[in-house]
């Protein structure tokens, strides 16, 4: 399948939502794409495709939509698959970051051994929003020793300046994203 005929696919799977979760909100809801196997099938595909491109040898996938599209990648791809979890949800040692919201502050954290110097790691997401959460996972990757292979998502919300805010943070690995609105 081509890369437009797989992005001509994966937008027809996506619905939108008005006025979810507030008024004047157009959601983009992805559950549509997950229950067509020919839809989910090309998304994974074009995503293991990514990784290999990108040398990785480790995927992330950020909590939660981010675990849904980034564990079938990882077994497509032959590569380990690491959760970003919210604090407090893994047990054993951690290495926690934090990072701005809106509206305040949250924080993610990863098991402080499941990434080694050398591993390259690729970080998975269904959407880039305002670029907060891969951001800090980026830097939750360097502090555990390993190297920033590149972000893929399946969808860009360009005009909430995520890829602005998360180009410095990526220091010249890719940013992909399979479709942008």
């Amino acid at each position: 399948m081509t890369a437009t005929a797989t992005q001509d696919l994966l937008l027809s799977r996506i619905r939108d939502v008005p006025d979810y979760p507030k008024p004047g909100v157009m959601f983009k809801d992805i559950t549509p794409l997950l229950a067509d196997p020919v839809a989910f099938t090309a998304l994974t595909d074009a995503l293991a495709e990514l990784c290999v491109r990108c040398d990785a040898t480790k995927i992330v996938g950020l909590e939660a939509r981010g675990f849904i599209l980034a564990a079938p990648v990882a077994v497509r791809a032959g590569l380990g698959f690491i959760p970003v979890r919210k604090a407090g949800k893994l047990p054993g040692a951690t290495l926690k970051q934090a990072y701005e919201l809106e509206y305040g502050t949250a924080e993610i954290e990863i098991h402080a051994e499941d990434l080694v110097d050398g591993d390259r790691v690729i970080v998975i997401d269904d959407v880039l929003a305002t670029g907060g959460t891969a951001e800090a996972s980026l830097e939750l990757i360097r502090r555990a020793g390993a190297q920033v292979a590149g972000v893929a998502v399946l969808m860009e919300l360009g005009f909430l300046g995520g890829r602005a805010r998360l180009e410095p943070a990526l220091r010249g690995a890719p940013l992909e994203a399979l479709i942008t609105v």
